[in-house]
């Protein structure tokens, strides 16, 4: 008798022991610290990338900040900014601006930016201006300039040469569209950086007549045109997205070109 409550002992303890054993290989694996360690190195490694791009991000923007420009939703929070360059949606097909997506502008530019959105808004409350492009730095534009896949000669037709600048280079320019309720942009008959003739201003009242544009189309662009000019903004014949707020030698000779 005492022999078989030994052995009954002994297994009611062996089945107490096994019983707090994990019951698979997926749950015993789950407490062994190499992988705690993985996981660990993982959380560093994210948190180190993290750190890093955002480091570059603030790199820009200091650099920006430094030289007197500000940012444009600083002055104006309704106004929408999409940077087509910092996405690989543009013409040369390459992100030039890494993870940098905010408009800057020289303060002046800005405001009368700000001021171009509010009549905007006098008329059609539920529309916002929508920027493409702000402030282009000079080193962006060179990028542009090396990746622009055109004979050298041609290069000027699509992008300004980064050794002469654009008012882009000295936070003066902006190239922009008009949102509508939902954030999207308004129909302007081509989209932003079309190269050819129906961009050209103009050449609107042609493409009209041609039925290349509509009168809807040709009516959205000169809202646009009528606010930003109304600001201050001057218009070039070959964009409708583009507006300067001063000439490229006063640009110069107040700001000096951003690099």
């Amino acid at each position: 008798m005492r022999i078989l409550n030994y052995h009954l002992g002994i297994g009611f303890c062996m089945s107490i022991l096994t019983a707090c054993q994990p019951s698979t290989k997926e749950e015993s694996g789950n407490q062994k610290p190499d992988s705690l360690e993985a996981r660990a190195e993982t959380m560093i490694k994210t948190d180190t990338t993290e750190s890093m791009e955002k480091a570059s991000l603030n790199s820009l923007e200091e650099s920006l900040i430094a030289q007197g420009l500000v940012k444009v939703k600083e002055v104006d929070s309704s106004i929408v900014v999409f940077l087509r360059y910092s996405t690989t949606n543009n013409f040369v097909g390459v992100d030039v601006y890494g993870d940098f997506d905010e408009a800057y502008m020289q303060p002046e530019p800005a405001k009368m930016l700000a001021q171009a959105n509010q009549y905007l808004k006098e008329t059609n409350p539920d529309y916002n201006l929508y920027i493409y492009d702000a402030v282009r730095p000079r080193s962006v534009q060179q990028i542009l300039w090396d990746t622009l896949d055109r004979p050298i000669e041609d290069k000027h037709k699509y992008v300004a040469n980064p050794q002469e600048g654009s008012i882009h280079n000295y936070g003066a320019a902006v190239d922009l569209t008009i949102a509508d309720a939902d954030g999207q942009p308004i129909d302007m008959g081509t989209d932003f950086d079309y190269f050819g003739v129906k961009a050209y201003p103009i050449h609107e009242e042609e493409m009209l007549e041609k039925g290349e544009l509509s009168k809807a189309q040709v009516a959205n662009r000169r809202l646009l045109r009528e606010v930003m000019t109304r600001a201050g903004f001057s218009t070039i014949t070959s964009e409708w997205w583009h507006f300067n707020a001063m000439s490229r030698a006063e640009a110069d000779q107040r700001y000096g070109i951003v690099e």
